[in-house]
């Protein structure tokens, strides 16, 4: 009896043993990046290794050499590994191998090749048409990944805070639906890999909700897989360039989603600003940001504040944060082939941040373009963020573009709302203060607003105005999906409705011409035109933009180039008018035609223009 009692206690004794030592094994949970590529200007490159039991660790990665000391925080959960990948290192999978006195534990990183930089990594430009598409309310072109195992429970087309089934795969069937309206750039809102529960942090309307629009990231480098997988992805990319349409990304960099695993587990004590227990609240002050005098305290809750209280803001003064946003960056262009960026919330991340992210990105990628997001109607406040200039803080942040919010709402105003139409002119007068306002990306619709149809006093001619507007101003203009055919939605939520025809069930298809009402195929065949003009007549892409007359609800204005002029006359009253006003400016002579076929032909008198036009319309005038 005694001889079992010991032998039970020595099976028990090793029992433990081998569940303490199984217990304090290290553990290899993420890599990121998860590959890099040969002859990159990021070299090393530095690995984020996240794990469990990472304490005193020694690392390997096979046939690579690692540089530096590897950096290991104190709970063992996080190593940053600086790898050289040399010129002539060969491509493939490598194993990477952390061991510690406890046992080992192993994961993998490729070694790509750098891609071939033909049709790829373009930018965009005032010859370009964008437009913005949330995938999740486009097309559903692969039911499959509608309920996916890994985050069941969360697709439901009658929950307007649900994903709808939009997926990378509809946007692919549906190139040559844009590609036949004029597109040439599409803006795809963030295709992060969000969290895979539903969202009981941010209620809506009580209820929790998803992170459907992807701007909850809680992986930086994965695709959310309700939209699909890298490979479809690069499938995407590569298909929309062989017809000729460049992609654009949607980014974030200055908050998380609030699953993120940094959330409860930082890489470092500063990873963020706070910490989900103890942190600001942005207070959302945003002239504080270009005030040279501005107090201390606002400047820091807006800069450092948690977005509504709960989304994790980033510390990009943290060098090891500032190099991860970089590299992932760079990763998304370099693995994709991507062509430009649009940077959610960018006046709420540091200049000295963006300074540094726009030189790696211009240093790998020349040609390559971004456009911020600075949701404000002041020029002044609105143009302070564009790069090309050092400002009172002695930074040039080094962003090419911005979305033109200052014009937006006098576009709202005047075509929308009926109010007058100089307010666009006077918003226009203020140009001087950007740096380049020809690379502005104009827009009369978003997803943060609702929809131009659901404006007070909205109509089809409205539309139509505010589109000729945004397709023959200065600018890279910027198209909203479902726009094209007047979808209506006043709120949040309805202004991100499924595109009719996208999705199995829909009463009706109006990505054809059969599947679209009368004024629907009106105004589309309207914007198809105006895009075309857009293309065939230089100076509506790249001319000085001249302002010819102005008055209370007429506006005649000018692209001019060199070689010619287009002269675009509106008329936003109720009642049709005649206008005479002088051209001698732009070098025009003899008769011109109206491209649309609103107006008479028109010929240019001792120097001057008389034009009439009927109530709500616009006439483009070329030789």
């Amino acid at each position: 009896m005694a001889e079992t009692k010991v032998l039970i206690r020595v099976i028990c004794v090793h029992l433990w043993l081998g569940i303490s030592v199984a217990a304090q094994a290290p553990e290899i949970l993420k890599v990121d990046p998860p590959s890099w590529w040969t002859s990159s200007s990021v070299n090393p490159v530095r690995l984020l290794i996240r794990g469990r039991n990472l304490q005193n660790a020694h690392v390997k990665v096979q046939g690579l050499q690692i540089i530096n000391t590897p950096k290991i925080n104190e709970r063992g959960t996080y190593i940053f590994v600086d790898v050289f990948i040399a010129p002539n290192a060969q491509r493939g999978s490598r194993v990477i191998s952390v061991t510690t006195p406890h046992g080992s534990a192993r994961s993998s990183f490729e070694v790509l090749a750098p891609l071939n930089r033909t049709g790829r990594f373009r930018g965009f430009s005032p010859s370009d048409v964008m437009y913005l598409i949330m995938i999740d309310r486009f097309a559903d072109g692969d039911p499959s990944n509608n309920d996916p195992t890994q985050s069941p429970g969360l697709y439901d087309r009658k929950n307007k805070f649900y994903y709808h089934g939009g997926d990378l795969q509809g946007v692919i069937d549906h190139l040559p639906y844009l590609k036949d309206l004029g597109v040439t750039a599409i803006w795809l809102t963030p295709w992060y890999d969000n969290y895979d529960r539903l969202n009981e942090i941010e209620l809506k309307e009580d209820s929790p909700s998803t992170g459907f629009h992807g701007y909850n990231p809680q992986d930086f480098y994965g695709v959310e897989e309700h939209f699909g997988t890298q490979a479809k992805l690069r499938e995407l990319v590569e298909t929309a360039h062989r017809s000729g349409i460049k992609i654009i990304q949607d980014q974030v960099m200055n908050h998380t989603g609030p699953y993120h695993p940094w959330v409860d587990d930082p890489p470092t004590s500063t990873w963020f600003n706070g910490t989900k227990s103890k942190h600001l609240k942005n207070s959302f002050q945003t002239w504080v940001l270009h005030d040279p005098r501005a107090v201390e305290s606002l400047r820091t809750e807006t800069m450092g504040g948690w977005f509504l209280d709960f989304l994790p803001d980033l510390n990009q003064h943290d060098q090891e944060v500032s190099r991860y946003l970089i590299q992932n960056t760079l990763w998304w262009i370099g693995t994709t082939g991507l062509d430009g960026i649009r940077m959610d919330t960018w006046q709420y991340v540091p200049n000295s941040f963006w300074r540094d992210w726009t030189h790696a990105i211009k240093r790998e990628f020349p040609n390559f373009k971004v456009v911020g997001e600075v949701k404000d109607g002041d020029v002044v406040h609105t143009s302070f963020f564009q790069g090309g200039r050092v400002r009172f803080d002695g930074v040039d942040s080094g962003l090419d573009s911005l979305l033109d919010f200052p014009l937006f709402y006098p576009i709202r105003h005047a075509f929308a709302e009926g109010k007058p139409i100089d307010e666009i002119p006077k918003t226009l007068a203020k140009d001087y203060l950007y740096t380049n306002p020809n690379i502005l990306v104009t827009l009369l619709g978003g997803h943060d607003d609702g929809r131009f149809m659901s404006e007070e006093g909205a109509t089809i001619e409205g539309l139509k105005l505010a589109n000729a507007f945004v397709l023959t101003t200065r600018g890279v203009p910027q198209l909203y999906y479902g726009d094209e055919i007047a979808m209506e939605g006043g709120d949040e939520p309805t202004t991100r409705g499924d595109f009719p025809g996208g999705f199995a069930g829909d009463n009706r298809n109006a990505f054809s011409a059969g599947g679209r009402t009368k004024d629907e195929q009106e105004l589309f065949e309207f914007i198809r035109r105006l895009t075309t003009l857009r293309r065939e007549l230089e100076p509506l892409r790249t001319g000085t933009l001249v302002n010819l007359y102005v008055s209370e609800q007429q506006y005649a204005y000018a692209r001019m180039t060199r070689s010619g002029a287009v002269v675009v006359v509106f008329n936003n009253d109720d009642n049709d008018t005649t206008i005479e006003f002088d051209v001698s400016r732009i070098g025009a002579s003899g008769s011109l035609k109206d491209q649309l076929g609103v107006s008479r032909p028109v010929q240019i008198s001792k120097g001057k223009l008389r034009v009439s036009l009927p109530k709500r319309s616009v006439s483009i005038f070329a030789r």
